[in-house]
């Protein structure tokens, strides 16, 4: 079948160029007739006229020509042009400026003018939790610094504080915010139930952790949800209890968060479109086209798909459907629809999440963390969200879907376990090509990773963590294994070709700054995480790109600068191939085209 449609597109091919040469040669004599009618003294034609006339009568026409800056197509064949040609929302040409302007400049044709800027490929969202644009704008930013505000408890509740105050948030009415981080917390100062209670008597509040895998709720809150110190602690969650009590203390985690984090306020079906723009508008502002949802309920699938179907979506967006939520979503959409885009919103395949998170202690090791668990257990090594069995049926299941699955794994003891999983659902038939990908990989060990070189698994890696969360990984886990996290380094070498995401909103949708992470390896103190892991900006940018595009299976429609693929574009103030290193996360996104129409140009 292969050969057969080969020769198929290689007559098309063939036919279709004699017609566009017969098409050139009968417009040239044309030309000469006329000529000779109007006199043999007339200067003839220059001959970029007449290519320019030729190719507007074959339809070659571009709507937009890119020049005069650095064309990065992140195309081995072709690393770098003068030029980019752009047609019905796709790529016509890339290559010299005389050559383009020659076959396709047309009267219509936009000429823009780079003035020295970048052109590359958009970017693409690796791994991210796309439903969460759509409702930070009514919740209270409290990262820590650079990132946002909340360097302590003061300045998280005051952070609170001036969001209730400006948005006019009556008694009553939930309140929430999103990154706060436990690590940075100055001499071990834990924002807890009693803090919120006192600040928010009169609102329930949640603040989600920088981890997304919690959040510290005060009483109110506590009880929307119905925690109390009656409630048992699930298997693979963890309700953090207040000292000398069984009350909940504010903090709970994983498994015991997700009853909460699957009933949070959604938009209303009234606010669904515009919700969908002004989070979507995140995205086209750091320069990315296509949105991953990477944990996606069903009722979340079902506000995605209202929005898709009313137009609200200006860039493309691919979501996983959990694995709490399989069966209804596969109910609701059988998998016959997956892997196809309907008005820029496409099912992907299936996420699993098999353990927690480093900084918040719940990844799954072989080893004890050094300091203790989240609620001061001893010798603890977190825990998986199930048991290996479990694991084993789910990774099957998957497998019998036919569909690309990823899977959520920080901890090495849970990379042990899915690789036992995925042995357990191939049976020793490894024929069959399966698009897998682990998320965040974080702790992968060096011994590990050849398996993932023979199973063709790629990893998605986390390098913002060696900027964020480098101290409390060293403390938590020792210098050695803090040093190793996220190896892009080996990984390539090895053969393998990972990408890297922000995890939003667990960190902000900066490409640029998540391009220097895997550069530099510089954590917030100024220190240099495993220098052996560093990679080039070439390699970085691929990650950000080609290589996410080959994660979705879309590599033939995205992710470099070549004829035929959708005309993705991002204009960066400068090229990050040639600045400094050091200066890559400076770099401002000016203007994201999204198939060949500006969605976003900054101000």
């Amino acid at each position: 079948m292969t050969g057969t449609g080969l020769g198929c597109n290689a007559r098309y091919s063939t036919v279709a160029a004699r017609i566009v040469i017969h098409r050139v040669k009968l417009l040239t004599a044309m030309a000469c007739i006329a000529v000779a009618v109007a006199g043999c003294g007339r200067k003839a034609e220059s001959p970029v006229a007449d290519s320019a006339t030729a190719a507007v009568a074959a339809g070659q026409a571009a709507d937009t020509i890119y020049v005069g800056g650095d064309v990065v197509t992140v195309n081995d064949k072709q690393p770098a042009a003068e030029a980019v040609a752009v047609k019905d929302g796709e790529i016509l040409a890339v290559g010299s400026r005389a050559e383009l302007e020659a076959a396709h400049k047309g009267a219509s044709t936009t000429m823009v003018d780079l003035a020295g800027k970048a052109l590359l490929p958009a970017f693409i969202d690796a791994h991210g939790h796309y439903i969460n644009a759509l409702s930070v704008a009514s919740q209270a930013k409290v990262y820590a610094p650079p990132a946002g505000p909340g360097k302590d408890v003061p300045s998280i509740l005051a952070a609170i504080e001036r969001f209730r105050a400006e948005h006019e948030v009556p008694q009553g009415e939930l309140i929430q915010a999103y990154g706060y981080d436990d690590t940075v917390m100055p001499d071990g100062r834990l924002l807890n139930r009693d803090d919120l209670d006192q600040a928010f008597p009169d609102n329930p509040v949640i603040v989600g952790h920088v981890s997304m895998h919690g959040a510290v709720l005060n009483s109110a809150a506590l009880k929307k949800y119905g925690i109390s110190a009656q409630t048992e602690t699930p298997p693979g969650g963890i309700i953090v209890r207040k000292p000398g009590t069984n009350e909940p203390y504010g903090l709970i985690m994983e498994m015991a968060y997700l009853p909460v984090y699957g009933n949070l306020p959604k938009p209303t079906r009234e606010q669904e479109a515009a919700a969908t723009r002004a989070g979507q508008l995140l995205y086209a502002e750091a320069g990315i086209t296509l949105a991953h949802e990477g944990a996606t309920h069903a009722d979340d699938l079902e506000v995605i798909q209202r929005a898709a179907a009313a137009g609200a979506n200006i860039i493309d967006v691919v979501a996983y459907p959990f694995m709490t939520d399989l069966d209804r979503i596969v109910a609701a959409n059988p998998v016959s629809s997956w892997g196809k885009y309907d008005r820029r919103l496409k099912i992907g395949g299936v996420k699993i999440t098999a353990d927690g998170s480093p900084q918040g202690k719940t990844a799954y090791f072989t080893t004890p963390y050094l300091t203790g668990g989240p609620s001061g257990e001893k010798n603890w090594r977190g825990e998986p969200t199930m048991p290996q069995d479990a694991l084993n049926q789910l990774v099957k299941r998957v497998y019998g879907m036919n569909v690309p699955m990823l899977l959520h794994i920080n901890g090495d003891a849970t990379i042990d376990m899915f690789l036992k999983a995925y042995e357990f659902a191939r049976a020793g038939d490894y024929s069959r090509p399966w698009n897998v990908t682990t998320i965040h990989t974080q702790f992968l060990r060096k011994d590990q990773i050849p398996k993932f070189v023979q199973y063709r698994i790629r990893p998605s890696f986390y390098t913002l963590h060696t900027f964020y969360f480098a101290t409390a990984h060293r403390n938590n886990r020792g210098p050695e294994q803090a040093a190793y996290i996220s190896p892009m380094r080996d990984a390539i070498d090895a053969g393998l070709r990972p990408t890297n995401h922000t995890d939003f909103y667990v960190a902000p949708l900066d490409q640029m700054f998540m391009l220097w992470s895997a550069v530099n390896r510089m954590s917030r103190e100024g220190e240099v995480v495993g220098p052996d892991q560093r990679i080039t900006p070439l390699e970085a940018l691929k990650a950000q790109t080609i290589w996410a595009a080959q994660q979705y299976d879309e590599q033939d429609r995205r992710g470099s600068l070549e004829p035929g693929k959708i005309a993705d574009l991002v204009i960066l103030d400068r090229n990050p191939l040639k600045v400094e290193p050091m200066s890559i996360r400076e770099i401002k996104v000016l203007e994201t085209v999204k198939e060949g129409r500006t969605i976003y140009k900054a101000k």
